[in-house]
């Protein structure tokens, strides 16, 4: 892999982590569109790790308060959400485990890619035209974490969208875009870290190199671009141009498997 291929896939990875149209779509599918040779699972989930950094990076206030009052006023509302977002993570971290041999291999078909693009848009276009988009971050709940965590597992087939299905299951809850967006972004940091600690066994010495570090501070720098973006974007606008977008992508590679 040449270093300019490695910042192509990191821009997309960081692009497409925090805004909901699916970093690991993007990942399979430029090979497949661009006539490279895939990468492998293992280097797709590696450059998650410059989107922790950055994911980390800019919530770090944030992530030491909810650390601080989880260890010191666990049982205080302001305590909870630490030892909640722990709970949240659990769904997609037991489908990471259970479904790694699918999510290397079967869901990276582009017609199931394609499929999952466009089905999963209608939800969320169903989600974004929610009435009740009122509640805060400060009022997740057990039930509700449980629920946003559970979509967050569907994630795990490329198309689905990490940020989309969390952004989606909080707008379904009743929750504003704004925080539905800080909630998922917060709910990403343990799932990317464990996803990453679990692959990082397969990257051997050889694995890195210049292109390797390319990558990672490809999707760190674009991984920061797009949080600022998304959060600032859904203070007074809805999720319609990245719904058009995802069909529209997911018509194109039906057409370049069937027609082309």
């Amino acid at each position: 892999m040449t270093e300019l291929h490695a910042v192509a896939l990191g821009i997309l990875q960081g692009v497409g982590e925090f805004l909901p149209i699916s970093s690991s779509a993007h990942l399979a599918l430029a090979p497949y569109v661009f006539g490279w040779r895939y990468q492998g699972l293992a280097y797709d989930v590696m450059l998650h790790l410059g989107t922790l950094l950055a994911i980390s990076v800019y919530f770090a206030k944030d992530w030491f308060v909810i650390i601080k009052a989880g260890l010191t006023r666990p049982k205080e509302p302001g305590g909870k959400l630490l030892w909640l977002l722990a709970a949240g993570s659990v769904p997609a971290a037991a489908a990471g485990l259970l479904l790694n041999d699918l999510a290397e291999h079967a869901f990276r078909d582009p017609r199931w890619i394609a499929f999952n693009l466009i089905f999963f848009s209608g939800l969320i276009y169903l989600a974004d035209r929610s009435p009740s988009q009122k509640k805060t971050a400060g009022d997740i709940s057990v039930k509700d974490i449980f629920l946003i965590g559970l979509a967050q597992s569907v994630a795990l087939m490329p198309g689905a969208s990490r940020a989309g299905m969390t952004i989606m299951a909080a707008l379904f809850l009743g929750y504003a875009r704004y925080d539905a967006a800080r909630l998922s972004f917060l709910l990403a940091t343990p799932v990317i870290f464990g996803a990453g600690l679990l692959e990082a066994r397969k990257i051997g010495p050889a694995d890195l190199n210049a292109a390797f570090a390319a990558g990672l501070a490809a999707s760190f720098i674009a991984g920061l671009l797009s949080i600022k973006f998304l959060l600032a974007y859904l203070k007074s606008n809805n999720l319609r141009p990245f719904i058009v977008y995802r069909v529209m992508l997911g018509i194109f590679i039906l057409w370049k498997v069937y027609i082309n």
